[in-house]
């Protein structure tokens, strides 16, 4: 039997046969056990795998299968957040229709995740571009349109002329578009909005509930939310009765210091200003050109001209110019800012640039004076140089100045947030329909609900001029639900993030066929463990966290949230290999192909081209990417080692929300270790299965310190993989074990028992991580049933007690000897076995004994003078 080879690839189809026979992994309601929904943010069909879905995907198919073993009924699915312009794109370089191109993908993806050995319930599979999946988020945005929750206006986008869309401002990147390069432009255009704002508050609020997220995501949510306390003051301008520019701050102790406003380039003051004022029309003309990305804002060097509009101070009555400046948004409070050079850098470097007023007004506290001649003192302090307001401290100013501005009716407190409604128009093809109709005589108009869904035709070819839709008569071209007359259709679809903000939820009831959810939803949600890349620790989870809370206010479901906790896993990097020719191209080679040379310190130096020896140029461990070929193949691996080894590496070599370092020798030594296992396990079984051992009361010296590793390990497993999530050290453990079996020496029954027990637990424990191995040693090991349906072993309490324990003798502080002694032996026995002790004997000499320390379990510690 100790000659049967492991042949993983043979051994994991005919395992994922018995799965998908079996239908082992589809989740029924099952109120007599605890639930635990567990899910992986859905990939995107781009028709193949990397080491980035692979180790999401891992992780949450371990955490699944270790759930299982604790008696719970588990919920793991899958599908496909499937609209995009990324099928848009390929579309057009392929002369295939986005459709075609998306649905081939996921087949090919579907079949990739199943050689993984990912237990989904693939019954519950859905994919966004699906018209039944689709029609419950049209229906939804009816709803809302009905309550009032959105909206149209014009509004200025970041418009890609090569791929004809609108861009979010995270992808225009340094003036450009992220995908096509061409430069952007700014536009007007009417764009639908959903009011994500109206909950504001809650969504900042409910953070508290979520105690299972990571302190990082929390606090980027709260920052994005952007609650603020301050002043919206109002200007006069200078010339127009009645007429005021409003600004809003946080620092209204700096508001003595206001030497000139900032208003964006496209404010409207700005506007009426450019009218006789070339230079400023010259300047606004160039800002429709840079990036209103907050990253690149902060960067870019500040530009401005004056618009020749004056203010008065609301409380001095001074006159301030007013300069249109390049680091102001529109879309961000009133478009318009107070500025104070002296308490804050950006405003100082300006007007330096423009040799505009510096006026110091707050002191740093302790101090009598302040000096703001090379930087601006930005800390809080006590305020001077303010007139009526001198002496106050900063946090006290707010009610100071709100009084005195609130009798002049120039002022008012506010609570303000940096997050802005939810742009959700999209002018490209490959995404939803927004569901409205534009009638001339009855206006905007939701789609009625028979009407649902408004069908995305799956035939079109997008040329890149624009939208399919906008062209398309057929579609646009309808009867008015009100009073029968000719309308439109909206050609727009929906921002992708639409579709990925409920899918967790109608996972839940993929079948229902009379709503958008059914009962089964608050069965299963919220979801118990959510994995994905921090990549997404805003936007998609702001997102869905606002959906959950829309669903609940429509009695959809009952609870606030939609996941209780969440794991971001890690990225992948690898090695990256490059040669670079006399003009400077760069051809990157995949690590595959490269063998590495090292310095006496194993530092990478260098390497060369497996094939014939090239030098090739060492770029770095970066992240595994196309452009820079160090992506490695997971099918490649898969048909190499199994799917098994790549699961176990991929676990094995990082903790999940660290960056994992690919190691072609990690996998290779995780492929040793499985090897092992198998060997180990046929090596006992040569002379047949036997009862597994159950105490440790008849067991030698030597089988009694075994069993007490092994309940020790399943004890550290157990809170590493459940509790801990460190799922490298429970794989480490098992590895310890594994080298204590190897040098048991089983000379009898009891012997061959205890390696029994010790083999069956070792296989549950790794089964998470190695499912299809274990699954053939279970059997192997004359068990019925399969693995991921057994009860997870557990820990024997009589196995931990030991019978001996080891201490450490020191004389004088140092080590001299160790001591084993029965665990019940008494003080003064320890002490006098210490001093008897051959070793330690020859450091007391005839020395004096002063002192004996015992430390209980741990130490004894002589002291002894000379």
């Amino acid at each position: 039997m100790a000659d049967v080879q492991y042949q993983p690839q043979k051994l994991e189809a005919t395992i994922q046969k018995v799965w998908d026979d079996n239908q082992t992994f589809v989740a029924q309601e099952d109120d007599s056990k605890e639930k635990f929904y567990c899910l992986s943010m859905f990939p995107y069909p781009s028709g193949k795998l990397h080491m980035g879905h692979v180790r999401n995907y891992t992780i949450g198919d371990v955490i699944s299968r270790f759930q299982r073993m604790q008696g719970k009924n588990v919920l793991q699915p899958m599908g496909w957040d499937a609209f995009g312009l990324p099928a848009e794109n390929a579309a057009m370089q392929n002369n295939r229709a986005p459709a075609e191109w998306t649905y081939s993908n996921i087949d090919y993806m579907r079949n990739q995740l199943k050689s993984l050995g990912l237990g989904f319930d693939w019954s519950r599979e859905l994919a966004t571009c699906h018209p039944e999946y689709y029609r419950w988020e049209q229906w939804l945005f009816t709803q809302l349109m009905k309550k009032g929750l959105v909206y149209r206006k014009m509004s200025q986008v970041n418009w890609d002329p090569v791929d004809q869309c609108v861009l979010a401002n995270e992808q225009v990147i340094d003036g450009k578009g992220w995908r096509s390069g061409a430069p952007v432009e700014k536009k007007e255009i009417v764009q639908w909005f959903v009011k994500i704002t109206d909950y504001a508050e809650e969504l900042l609020q409910d953070l508290d509930q979520l105690d299972g997220w990571p302190e990082q995501v929390k606090t980027m949510q709260r920052n994005w939310i952007g609650k603020s306390t301050g002043l919206e003051i109002a200007f006069p301008i200078e010339g127009k009765d009645g007429q005021f520019l409003k600004v809003y701050t946080t620092r209204p102790d700096t508001l003595m210091g206001v030497s000139y406003l900032a208003v964006a380039a496209d404010h409207p003051l700005a506007h009426k200003a450019s009218i006789h004022n070339e230079p400023l029309e010259h300047f606004m003309q160039e800002c429709t050109h840079t990036s209103t990305a907050e990253a690149d804002i902060e960067t870019m060097e500040k530009k401005g001209v004056d618009t020749g509009v004056r203010v008065r101070h609301p409380i001095t009555g001074e006159i301030i110019p007013v300069w249109a400046a390049n680091f102001v948004l529109m879309s961000y409070g009133t478009g318009a800012v107070m500025a104070v050079p002296a308490h804050d850098q950006r405003d100082f470097e300006f007007a330096k640039k423009y040799d505009l007023a510096i006026n110091p007004v707050i002191l740093p506290l302790g101090e009598s004076c302040v000096d703001v001649s090379e930087a601006a003192m930005t800390e809080k302090g006590v305020l001077f140089n303010s007139g009526q307001f001198d002496g106050l401290q900063s946090d006290e100013a707010l009610q100071a100045m709100a009084k005195v501005l609130s009798e002049k009716q120039l002022g008012e407190q506010k609570t303000n947030y940096r997050l802005r409604d939810w742009g959700v128009s999209r002018q490209r093809y490959w995404g939803c329909p927004i569901p409205a109709i534009y009638c001339p005589a009855c206006g905007v108009l939701p789609v009625p609900e028979d009407q649902l869904p408004v069908r995305l035709p799956e035939d079109l070819v997008p040329d890149g001029a624009g939208s399919p839709l906008a062209k398309l008569e057929e579609f646009k071209n309808c009867e008015c639900p009100q009073c029968g007359g000719r309308a439109k259709r909206e050609t727009d679809t929906f921002d992708t993030f639409f579709e990925s903000s409920w899918y967790y939820a109608r996972y839940t009831s993929r079948d229902c066929t009379t709503g958008m959810l059914d009962a089964r939803a608050d069965h299963w949600l919220p979801v118990d463990q959510y994995i994905g890349g921090i990549e997404h620790a805003i936007l998609h989870l702001l997102y869905a966290r606002f959906f959950h809370k829309v669903m609940r206010d429509e009695g959809l479901v009952k609870s606030d949230e939609p996941f209780k906790n969440l794991l971001t896993q890690g990225m992948v990097l690898a090695s990256s290999w490059f040669n670079q020719d006399a003009s400077g191209k760069q051809t990157w080679y995949s690590p595959l192909d490269v063998e590495p040379t090292l310095d006496e310190k194993g530092t990478v130096i260098g390497g060369k081209l497996k094939t014939d020896g090239t030098p090739v140029q060492y770029g770095g461990v970066i992240k595994m990417s196309k452009s820079k070929n160090n992506g490695i193949d997971p099918q490649t691996l898969i048909e190499q080692y199994g799917a098994d080894t790549l699961r176990l590496y991929i676990m094995f070599a990082a903790p999940p929300e660290q960056t994992l370092e690919w190691s072609d020798k990690g996998v290779e030594g995780c492929s040793r270790f499985i090897n092992r296992v198998w060997r180990q396990v046929h090596g006992h079984l040569e002379h047949g299965a036997v009862v597994a051992c159950t105490s440790s009361a008849d067991l030698s010296k030597e089988a009694k310190a075994l069993r007490l590793k092994l309940h020790e390990t399943l004890q550290k497993v157990y809170d590493d993989m459940g509790r801990r999530m460190t799922f490298n050290t429970a794989i480490a453990a098992c590895m310890e074990l594994l080298n204590e079996l190897n040098k048991f020496n089983a000379t009898d029954a009891s012997d061959r028992a205890l390696m029994q027990e010790a083999i069956e637990i070792l296989v549950l424990m790794l089964s998470p991580m190695t499912p299809h191995l274990s699954q053939v040693l279970w059997q192997a090991l004359g068990k019925d049933g399969l693995v991921v349906d057994v009860a997870w072993p557990q820990v024997d309490e009589s196995a931990l007690v030991k019978s001996e324990i080891e201490l450490m003798v020191q004389v004088n502080g140092k080590l001299r000897g160790k001591i084993a002694m029965s665990a019940d032996a008494d003080k003064n026995a320890i002490l006098a076995a210490a001093k008897a002790d051959e070793t330690v004997l020859k450091f007391i000499g005839d020395q004096v004994i002063v002192k004996e320390i015992y430390v209980p379990g741990r130490l004894v510690n002589i002291v002894v003078k000379g």
